[in-house]
């Protein structure tokens, strides 16, 4: 009791208005008889909010129809909600501004909300009517309003995640439950996304809510599991009334009795059309099809989570599942739309929009969400292993056949348990329909139907078995790691941990890239392949004296295969090699590496450095290693939602390529260096590549980098100095800080031929222009702080008649996904950095 009433006196002190409203909103259910059943129909028509409340001259009940929820239940989940939302909103807003928000996010919510009930009018009677039959009362309505406001005061990330999240969920509800409280709820939360910037000011570091490609994933296949739970929702919902609550029609019916099917279908006064109707019925009852009616959305939200971790054939599948719904409710419309004569039967029905919404919401449905997945389908490009999905199709098809003849073979040996004595030609016709959700095949008359309890299971369990097995079997298939068939990759890593490569090469093991191995496999050479053009991701991996032969032999597969070889982010010895060959060269980046032998952060040129370790000290912040796939789950959500925030702080994609994100940190051969505090919260994330020599790890590169914003500032100048310290102690040799894309320092090069130095120049106006963007001149800067030595990177080329294809393909490389809206946020930058 005693740390029950420490928290409660916590709770008043940060958030005496929730904890107020909390009080209020119990004591009133207790004096009013509220609390278990809601108020009573007198007081309901005094306090609840709702369109005959305002026209009996009511207009306080938008304030006080947050005062009361409809039962117990009501009551739990309304503090429930208000304790998680407005607690932490007070504490960021203030107890007056919080005040404030909630009272104008209620009364302006009802009020858009009644509006749209007099809208929805227009386009839907019988939904308005059932709106304006219905009060709202309850306090989760001021909960999401004041929550949304909360949101303009977040980071980028923080700010998405939430209204993306609310948003959905609410929407949802309301377009599926469709109360006038669902309208409420979801009108306030828009007055709140309104009323933010007014009340908080506008967003510090922008409005833009871009996100990486994981954060793409996920909202994505957010739409998919709400496309797919929403009809499950609403069919056991007894109240929903939102314009696609019909697609409960899909999974539930009336469960009328075989035996009493059969006596009325056989008594002469039932006419043909209402023995169908009866069976048809029958054909939707039982608890064989309400499962099978379920497991496909339970498929769904299987493939969401595939969607989650990108994987392409979780797209394929999702998208082959909605064809297939949306061919099904094409079939259903043009059945129940057309008579067997060919001739339209419901003119006069068409006429009614429920009825039309019937027909048609089964396909719009999963139409829109196929138009979503086509849109996005770049961000789902994680391949599983090899023959993963050759053997998932084969063990389906197995199944599917191996079902099939069971239902034949065992309706023929169970045919006096039906109705009527199916005959194989009966038999094989229905094999499809078994496997098909019974809400699709409602407008089909059923040929036989069960009647004896073995020719129930299995004219109803067939299809429930198949798509739990194709379920499990998706399920598994997503859990598998991603490489553990890639032989591909096996061989290359084998070769790299051998010769070593350059200080990049461990960028040749990231996805995305091909190989070509040398006929001898004593090297291979990592690429991609973008508009004819071969890029190359480092120097080719082999022995020293092999480079020459390598590179040579690359350029010949690629001339065979018709591409344009192109060598980039490749040292000295492949320049030397191609130069031989009398290619063209161009520097497009700067490496900075710095030797471990000797190193110690000391003079003057270090004071920055040693000013970070003091600083940390000061702030008790320390540097750890850690392996994020192995990582505590508190660290690496951390790192994930500061990664997030800086790349939706930019309003454009995360750069690819030679620049790793959040899925190459995500690899056990890959050290990250965290900066934490006492209360382990990351301040900032480094992530290290090796460098192999020999079989040896002699080195580390620098790759992800990133900074939370409202935290530690030298965390970067910290981690880079206690990385080469530790790493020093370890005994390795070298950190390289990786490459600087288009930067380099001036080192008075001269006598470059008149093309390659037209083309260097605009390189170099191309690095200026994307300063503000990218910063990479800020970036090699700032690495100049740690003294180290500067290596050029060259890109070579073998015709200088290629050189804007291959800048074309550079481009899409690094950034394959630029949006429209995305391409003209850059140019905004770009044009406001210039004025």
């Amino acid at each position: 009791m005693r740390a029950l009433g420490v928290r409660v006196l916590g709770l008043a002190r940060s958030a005496p208005v929730t904890l107020g409203l909390l009080v209020a909103l119990w004591v009133v259910a207790v004096v009013t008889g509220s609390l278990v059943h809601g108020p009573s129909a007198h007081l309901t028509r005094m306090v609840a909010a709702g369109v005959r409340s305002l026209e009996n001259g009511h207009l306080w009940t938008p304030l006080t129809a947050a005062a009361f929820a409809p039962g117990l239940p009501g009551y739990i989940l309304g503090t429930v909600v208000v304790l998680a939302l407005c607690v932490p909103s007070e504490r960021r807003l203030g107890s007056s501004r919080f005040a404030l928000a909630a009272v104008l996010t209620q009364v302006f919510g009802v009020l858009l909300a009644l509006g749209v009930v007099r809208l929805v009018g227009l386009a839907d009677a019988q939904w308005a009517r059932e709106l304006s039959r219905n009060p709202a009362v309850g306090p989760t309505t001021y909960a999401v309003g004041v929550a949304m406001v909360l949101s303009a005061g977040l980071g980028t990330l923080w700010r998405r995640r939430l209204r993306v999240g609310l948003l959905v969920v609410l929407a949802t509800v309301m377009l599926y439950g469709g109360l006038l409280q669902d309208v409420v709820r979801f009108s306030c939360a828009v007055i709140g996304l309104l009323l933010g910037p007014v009340l908080l000011g506008r967003p510090r570091r922008g409005a833009r809510l871009a996100g990486t490609r994981r954060e793409g994933r996920v909202l994505v296949a957010i739409v998919v599991a709400a496309s797919a739970l929403g009809p499950v929702l609403a069919a056991f919902s007894p109240t929903a009334v939102g314009p696609l609550s019909v697609l409960q029609l899909l999974f539930t019916s009336a469960p009328p009795d075989a035996a009493t099917v059969q006596d009325t279908c056989a008594d002469p006064a039932t006419t043909a059309e209402s023995c169908r109707d009866l069976q048809t019925q029958l054909r939707l009852s039982g608890v064989g099809p309400s499962i099978l009616s379920v497991l496909p959305s339970l498929l769904l939200v299987v493939l969401s989570d595939g969607l989650r971790r990108g994987r392409r054939a979780a797209w394929v599948a999702a998208v082959a599942l909605h064809v297939l719904l949306v061919a099904l409710s094409v079939f259903l419309l043009l059945h129940s739309t057309i008579g067997r004569s060919g001739r339209v039967v419901l003119t006069e029905a068409l006429q009614h929009v429920r009825f039309v919404q019937t027909l048609t919401i089964p396909l719009v449905a999963p139409l829109v969400v196929l138009l979503v997945l086509v849109a996005s389908r770049r961000l789902f490009d994680v391949a599983a292993p090899r023959r993963t999905y050759r053997r998932l199709a084969l063990t389906a098809a197995g199944l599917v056949a191996a079902l099939a003849v069971l239902y034949v073979v065992g309706g023929l040996v169970l045919g006096s348990g039906f109705d009527r004595r199916p005959g194989l030609l009966n038999l094989v016709k229905d094999v499809p329909q078994r496997f098909v959700p019974p809400g699709y095949l409602g407008a089909l008359e059923p040929d036989f139907l069960p009647v004896s309890t073995p020719a129930t299971l299995l004219f109803e369990w067939t299809g429930v078995v198949f798509w739990a097995v194709l379920a499990v079997l998706a399920v598994r298939s997503f859990l598998r790691p991603v490489t553990a068939d890639d032989s591909s990759a096996g061989r290359g890593l084998e070769l790299l941990r051998a010769h070593g490569g350059s200080h990049l090469s461990w960028m040749t093991t990231w996805t995305g890239n091909q190989r070509w191995f040398t006929p001898e496999g004593d090297g291979f050479v990592a690429y991609r392949v973008l508009l004819g053009v071969a890029v190359t991701t480092s120097d080719p991996v082999c022995a020293t004296d092999r480079t020459a032969t390598v590179v040579l032999g690359f350029a010949d597969f690629c001339t065979a295969n018709g591409w344009t070889p192109c060598f980039y982010s490749v040292t000295e010895p492949v320049r030397a090699a191609t130069a031989a060959l009398g290619w063209g060269e161009l520097q497009v980046a700067e490496e900075t590496v710095l030797p471990l032998t000797g190193l110690a952060f000391t003079g003057k040129k270090f004071q920055d450095v040693r000013s970070s370790f003091n600083k940390a000290a000061k702030e008790g912040i320390t540097a750890e290693w850690l392996s994020f796939p192995t990582a505590p789950l508190a660290l690496t959500e951390q790192i994930i939602a500061i990664s997030e925030e800086w790349v939706a702080d930019k309003g454009m994609p995360e750069m690819g390529f030679t620049l790793g994100g959040l899925t190459e940190v995500d690899d056990p051969a890959v050290r990250c260096l965290v900066a934490v505090d006492a209360d382990r919260t990351v301040h900032g994330v480094t992530s290290w590549l090796p460098v192999h020599r020999e079989g040896e790890v002699v080195g580390w590169t620098l790759d992800f980098m990133r900074r939370r914003t409202d935290g530690f500032r030298p965390a970067m100048e910290f981690l880079i100095a206690s990385a080469a310290l530790l790493l020093q102690e370890e005994g390795a040799e070298l950190l390289s800080l990786s490459g600087a894309p288009l930067a380099k320092i001036d080192r008075g090069d001269g006598g470059e031929s008149a093309p390659e130095s037209t083309v260097q120049r605009l390189l170099e106006l191309l690095g200026r222009s994307l300063e503000p963007v990218y910063g990479f001149r800020s970036l090699l800067a700032f690495k100049s702080k740690f003294q180290p030595e500067h290596v050029p990177l060259y890109m070579t080329y073998p015709d200088v008649a290629a050189l804007p294809t291959i800048g074309n393909a550079i481009g899409r490389a690094y950034l394959p996904e630029v949006s429209f809206g995305q391409g003209l946020t850059l140019v905004r930058k770009l044009v406001r950095s210039r004025s």
